[in-house]
């Protein structure tokens, strides 16, 4: 069995006045999988990261990455992973292609070795064509896959990914989701991912872990955590002669009833998951009731925050206490 490609034990980073912006955090992320870390604004998700990377002196615990312990063994650890924060700083003067030699350079690949990975790079993100201009006329997408391919240079085994998609527009969202889905299943590359979107984390990882107040709230695949909510919402409205009655008369059959859940007709929680619908479809047809409208909502991610925190993930905002970049 592989070494884990994250491994924290009682991690905590406070500020002053004894403030824990994360706080006791035990995690581990296996080797070769993409792994979300989901939490609200202020929540500790970019404190983390920042001391997996080694831009922060963690106050207490332990953390490994990439096999190497992030106090002892820095340098180490730098060698081995990727980066890439939301508040990175690229130079607006130089090219993309340029940008990418320079950190070529900087990791010490070989002149010709470098302009082969940077003209490499500049493919995958889909820069080819903007190569030579200066990044300070990149929308805000193509600075962000510029920063991925800056991140890429030296072939990480480790790619930690901060917010990736903050302010990006649906196409450029998913065209980054694209390039680091590829990257982990064509190049075996453990993605660290940081986000406070629910679809992103649920699209994108393997398994989560939920944090709010810099502690973990829940930890799991998507679909175990969900499947700890309860099970598919099927809602049905009643049409013509048919009444809501008559609806929950039929779905009764197939779960629990939800009272209340939905107006002129019935709610009913299917055990039997989504599959289960055209068989209460069936029934309804067979029982001659006609229904207008049906719609099958499966428990969410923020659902999962309701459950153990007692408020909503989207829309949230706690300060972390400490610097506003910290997030």
């Amino acid at each position: 069995m592989s070494e884990p490609a994250v491994e924290t034990r009682d991690l905590v980073r406070e500020y002053r006045g004894g403030i824990r912006a994360v706080d006791g955090v035990s995690l581990t992320v296996d080797t070769g999988g993409i792994f979300g870390f989901l939490g609200p604004n202020g929540a500790g998700k970019s404190t983390m990261v920042r001391m997996l990377t080694t831009l922060l002196r963690p106050t207490s615990g332990d953390a490994r990455v990439a096999g190497f312990d992030v106090m002892t063994n820095p340098d180490a650890v730098r060698r081995s992973i990727g980066v890439a924060l939301q508040d990175a700083a690229i130079d607006p003067y130089m090219t993309g292609r340029e940008l990418l030699r320079l950190q070529a350079v900087l990791h010490g690949l070989k002149r010709a070795q470098g302009r082969a990975r940077s003209d490499e790079l500049l493919g995958r993100v889909g820069l080819e064509t903007a190569a030579d201009r200066r990044v300070g006329t990149y929308s805000g997408g193509m600075r962000r896959r510029l920063d991925l391919a800056l991140s890429l240079v030296h072939e990480p085994t480790v790619l930690f990914l901060d917010e990736p998609t903050t302010g990006l527009d649906p196409m450029s969202r998913v065209t980054l989701w694209d390039e680091v889905r590829r990257l982990n299943t064509e190049h075996g590359t453990t993605v660290f991912l940081t986000t406070q979107y629910l679809e992103e984390a649920d699209q994108m990882a393997d398994r989560v872990a939920i944090i709010d107040g810099g502690r973990i709230v829940a930890d799991g695949t998507p679909r175990a955590l969900k499947a700890e909510v309860g099970h598919p919402l099927l809602a049905v409205t009643a049409a013509d002669a048919s009444t809501p009655d008559d609806v929950a008369r039929v779905l009764a059959r197939f779960g629990e009833m939800v009272p209340g859940a939905h107006v002129g007709g019935a709610a009913v929680r299917l055990p039997g998951g989504s599959a289960a619908m055209a068989d209460a479809v069936r029934a309804l047809d067979e029982a001659g009731v006609r229904f207008a409208e049906i719609d099958l909502s499966e428990p969410s991610l923020d659902d999962v925050f309701l459950i153990r925190t007692g408020r909503h993930l989207e829309g949230a905002d706690t300060a972390e206490g400490g610097p506003a970049t910290d997030a």
